[in-house]
């Protein structure tokens, strides 16, 4: 994967160029990627754990820079569960303060911000709406679920349901 996008590269002669786009593609697609977008809408796929315990499944997922507040967990039916939700890209800017405000120096504060706004060369973090839906061999115990997310890892434990003993009616 290249470290700037292919317009930053623009006398890329080299024998191997047309060999790196196209690893560069291959790489894009197998993380999601479309060359072609669809909509406007910006989508990624973060990436989880599964494990299967005695009494339970537990899933952990990687969520970084995602708010508590903006993950939904559902059921969609008595074995499937969907975690969804969104990220916005978001910075903060170091920036001088300035105690004395008069009309000039607020002018002058004005056009430095918009000369140093900058330029991205790479933007690789993950942001836009995201969904994953994860089916269960058998039902699971929806009240007993719990969740919770600590230092951008969304843990979810979803307890198994007890196996019903098969009874038999007698017939009178």
């Amino acid at each position: 994967m290249s470290l700037f996008p292919k317009s930053f590269i623009t006398n890329d002669q080299t024998p191997f160029s047309s060999l790196s786009y196209l690893f560069d593609g291959i790489d894009e697609y197998s993380r999601g990627q479309s060359f072609f977008r669809e909509s406007d809408i910006e989508t990624f796929t973060p990436n989880f754990d599964v494990k299967e315990l005695g009494d339970a499944y537990e899933l952990h997922g990687e969520l970084p820079g995602i708010e508590q507040k903006d993950v939904e967990i559902e059921f969609t039916d008595s074995s499937t569960i969907t975690i969804k939700g969104s990220v916005e890209r978001s910075y903060t800017k170091s920036e001088p303060s300035s105690e004395k405000s008069d009309s000039g120096s607020q002018n002058q504060m004005k056009n430095t911000q918009s000369k140093n706004s900058g330029k991205f060369w790479v933007m690789e973090r993950n942001v836009g709406e995201f969904s994953r839906t994860f089916s269960f061999p058998a039902r699971v115990e929806q009240d007993g679920v719990k969740a919770f997310m600590k230092n951008g890892v969304l843990s979810v434990r979803i307890p198994k349901s007890k196996q019903h003993e098969n009874r038999k009616i007698r017939i009178s």
